[in-house]
């Protein structure tokens, strides 16, 4: 491995109650999905390469992947938070068909509701995106079917460094589980879609 950039490798071990764990294939028919974190981390990624990041898009940048995951826990304490799954390397896309093929059943994805980094939308349509974003696409694209530009494709098959949880939850629950996200500073989470009845696969609306 030859990087200019240095690498290293770890594993996290820890413990919890099996009555607290949340898996990403237990997703519930009716329910709706929350994303704690806007998308574009990838793009962004691709445009600092570049030399085209702004000083304020790089903050912004730092900032989402400093912010850790830890509404995780309390998520967990919540009734009827039935699924639960980070967005990473796959992208929204990738990681919302793994929760489907867990589950058996449809999801729904409100593109317009997705939150999304200006910057990285700005970058997107000036054709920035990553090489990962295409093999994500090309690795989830049988089970995806609505209308999308290809900008919005690149977006939602973005890969994310430290991405946001990606939350199936019953209707009942969403404001508890959106008060938790905003208590620990995620501010931009959101109710993206929602859980349906049907083949295991991805619709995006």
């Amino acid at each position: 491995m030859d990087s200019a950039e240095p690498i290293y490798g770890l594993v996290a071990l820890g413990m919890g109650h099996p009555d607290k764990l949340l898996l990403n294939s237990n997703a519930q028919a009716g329910d709706v999905l929350i994303l704690g974190k806007p998308l574009g981390i990838g793009i962004y990624s691709a445009a600092l390469k570049q030399e085209l990041l702004s000083p304020a898009e790089y903050d912004e940048m730092v900032a989402s992947t400093t912010r850790l995951n830890t509404p995780g826990t309390e998520l967990s304490e919540i009734s009827d938070v039935h699924a639960a799954t980070d967005v990473t390397g796959f992208g929204l896309l990738g990681h919302a068909s793994e929760m489907a093929r867990g589950a058996g059943l449809q999801i729904v994805i409100e593109k317009n509701k997705v939150p999304v980094f200006e910057g990285a939308r700005h970058h997107a349509q000036s054709g920035i995106k990553t090489g990962a974003s295409g093999r994500n696409w090309d690795s989830v694209s049988h089970m995806v079917t609505g209308q999308m530009s290809a900008m919005e494709t690149d977006l939602l098959c973005d890969p994310q460094t430290s991405g946001g949880l990606l939350v199936s939850c019953s209707p009942e629950a969403a404001h508890s589980v959106l008060e938790t996200f905003r208590r620990h500073g995620h501010a931009d989470a959101a109710i993206i879609g929602r859980v349906k009845s049907g083949a295991a696969s991805v619709r995006v609306e």
